[in-house]
């Protein structure tokens, strides 16, 4: 009988080794199971989180260089604003100060009483293209020419008239013969020396042609500014001779 319960319990004890045993290997195996389908998972996370993070610094980076791409535009912007601004005010102070330079007068009569007193001298022209009122170096080898006169004149004055084609309002062109005339005048007081009193600028626009407008080499012709030198030394021999009108030969359109 006691040895039926030795052996009763013999077999129990081993019953139970063996189910520890059976539930140690189960759990190992749960764990192993776990760990095969948690792994790639947790690599996939960790790959995402990889590629987040370099994408908010692709991101960043990119933010960093459009602003710094804005901020040059936006500071390049006002620079060119402010250097037309600039250019813009010197133009108009040039403007003026051709205005309060020279003479401006619709003819020369109403500022002059002794007009009859003076007589032409010598006399130039040059011409303009198409709204333009820029000197070339032909128009300036020209009134190079003119001025050479200037110092062997005595108690002279300069009639300057601007004109223009047909093209265009009146209003414009007489705005435009008016620059063409000054920029004649600005070339010679700057390279000569000749004083504002001795310029009277006058802008005709289009209304006195001196070609036939309906061809381009008649609207050529009307583009140009005209210098006459006068002289009011009365009783003396003119101390240059005078220059024939150089109005044959426009620039072509």
């Amino acid at each position: 009988m006691i040895y039926e319960r030795i052996q009763s319990k013999a077999v129990f004890a081993a019953s139970a080794v063996g189910a520890i045993s059976l539930l140690l290997a189960t759990g190992c195996t749960t764990k192993n199971y776990v760990r095969s389908q948690t792994e790639p998972i947790i690599q996939q996370t960790n790959e995402l989180d990889d590629a987040t993070a370099k994408n908010n610094r692709d991101i960043h980076d990119v933010d960093q260089r459009a602003q710094a791409g804005i901020q040059q535009a936006q500071t390049a912007a006002n620079t060119a604003n402010q250097q037309a601004q600039t250019a813009n005010q010197a133009a108009n102070q040039a403007h003026q100060s051709a205005q309060e330079a020279v003479n401006q007068a619709d003819s020369l009569g109403s500022v002059i009483a002794n007009l009859d007193n003076y007589k032409q001298v010598a006399d130039a022209s040059v011409h303009f293209a198409f709204n333009k009122a820029t000197l070339t170096r032909a128009d300036k080898d020209k009134l190079d020419d003119f001025a050479a006169q200037l110092n062997g004149t005595k108690g002279y004055i300069l009639e300057v008239t601007g004109g223009t084609d047909s093209v265009g309002s009146a209003a414009y062109n007489y705005d435009l013969s008016q620059r063409r005339a000054q920029v004649v005048v600005q070339y010679l007081a700057a390279k000569y020396g000749v004083p504002p009193h001795k310029f009277y600028l006058i802008g005709i626009g289009k209304d006195q042609a001196v070609a036939p407008n309906s061809t381009s080499a008649g609207r050529a012709k009307n583009r140009r500014v005209e210098i006459q030198l006068l002289s009011n030394m009365t009783g003396q021999e003119p101390t240059a001779p005078a220059q024939t009108s150089m109005l044959t030969k426009p620039p072509s359109q």
